[in-house]
């Protein structure tokens, strides 16, 4: 039996928590996985009832937490290398940036025979300034010259990560896609549509249409609102606008609406006559999608795009920005419209013409669950996961 050391940035609310909760519980034999994370931030949702769901009681290290902060860092450091001493892993597996950096530097320094990392995304444009983004990529080229593995979540990430940002090279460097338990987003959608329709007081000829993700500054909410705007001035359909998720720019992002003119509805404020809700984070994200009818994404960076995923699962039509993994998540003209990250004009073009044309929504909705159905099962995310470990370990 292998010992697999799994560590997590943190449980929040995302895809990454339902990789290391699907991997965690389903890699099985040959291997025992230990799973550990950091604290999650005061703003994000906890994913409690993702690992509830799975049984899984993973360790938390509360000193690692997202924010650079030395004093901290250093102690989650410590507390990582004790953990590896005592539980002795032939694999450690880190995910994302800041375990990525303490987790692989402890087990280099441990001596553990194989070293994984997963990049989930990356922060190597869109996020920081120019010096920031340069010390990020020393930090990432240093560490994965230390590690047996790089996993990218999709081939446009590769491409970024080996040719682009030259952070490892290609040898190195494995394609194994996010995978997901995807069955719930089938179950009940027509039920689940007059549900949410019903809760959010919608009539009968109103479209739903909405954005799922944290309220933060790279996923560019703004470019939505805008688009709405010139949606709502320029359709002949009554439409009403939601945005799923909460953060750090709820606020910010809330003014910005009510100066487009948006009249607003909240959980705590429910305004009938209003055009744009804010829903905060619907733990049930499933019940949301068989709710809306066209979902869109105006990322500025994006590993890959679970919210996309969700969407063609249950059949839902998708206006998005062309941006990190999009482009290997969705079958471009087919269940989706895409047009370059910041290009506002195009965007609300795409948003327009689905908003009007009835036939190519219907058309879009039938191609989703296909496209998605193979390639994003957890099965299919286990085997090469498993396949990956055993060619890496010592034989």
């Amino acid at each position: 039996m292998y010992k697999v050391l799994r560590i997590a940035n943190r449980f929040n609310l995302g895809g990454p928590s339902y990789n290391v909760a699907l991997l965690t519980k389903f890699l099985g034999e040959p291997f025992e996985t230990l799973l550990i994370g950091g604290a999650i931030g005061e703003n994000e949702e906890s994913s409690d009832h993702i690992l509830k769901k799975y049984g899984l009681k993973p360790m938390i290290i509360d000193e690692m937490v997202r924010e650079i902060d030395p004093k901290k860092d250093y102690a989650a450091y410590r507390k990582l290398v004790e953990l590896i001493k005592d539980y002795k892993p032939d694999v450690v597996h880190t995910h994302a940036s800041k375990a990525g950096a303490l987790g692989r530097l402890a087990a280099y320094n441990c001596g553990v025979p194989v070293i994984i990392h997963t990049f989930h995304g990356h922060v190597f444009h869109s996020y920081f300034g120019k010096a920031k983004t340069l010390f990020y990529k020393k930090v990432e080229r240093y560490m994965a010259n230390r590690s047996s593995a790089i996993i990218a979540i999709s081939d446009q990430q590769k491409h970024e990560l080996t040719n682009i940002h030259k952070v490892t090279n290609s040898d190195k460097t494995h394609v194994i896609p996010l995978g997901f338990d995807l069955s719930r987003f089938r179950e009940n959608i027509e039920q689940k549509r007059v549900n949410f329709r019903k809760t959010y007081k919608m009539k009968d000829d109103e479209l739903a249409i909405g954005i799922v993700g944290r309220l933060v500054p790279i996923k560019n909410h703004r470019m939505f609102l805008d688009a709405m705007h010139v949606v709502m001035k320029n359709t002949r359909k009554k439409a009403k606008v939601f945005i799923i998720g909460d953060g750090e720019e709820s606020q910010s992002i809330r003014e910005y609406a009510e100066q487009l003119g948006f009249i607003i509805s909240t959980p705590d404020s429910k305004d009938e006559s209003a055009n744009l809700v804010f829903t905060s984070w619907i733990k049930d994200v499933d019940w949301a999608y068989a709710g809306l009818d066209i979902v869109a994404l105006t990322s500025l960076n994006e590993g890959t795009p679970v919210s996309l995923i969700e969407a063609q699962a249950t059949d839902k039509p998708i206006v998005s920005t062309k941006v990190g993994g999009v482009e290997d998540v969705v079958a471009e003209g087919k269940t989706a419209l895409l047009c370059n990250s910041g290009d506002s004009s195009v965007f609300a073009q795409n948003l327009l013409q689905l908003t009007e044309n009835k036939e190519l929504r219907k058309q879009m909705s039938e191609s989703g669950w296909a496209h998605v159905r193979e390639r994003y099962h957890y099965e299919r995310l286990v085997k090469d996961m498993r396949d990956l470990y055993l060619e890496l370990l010592p034989k």
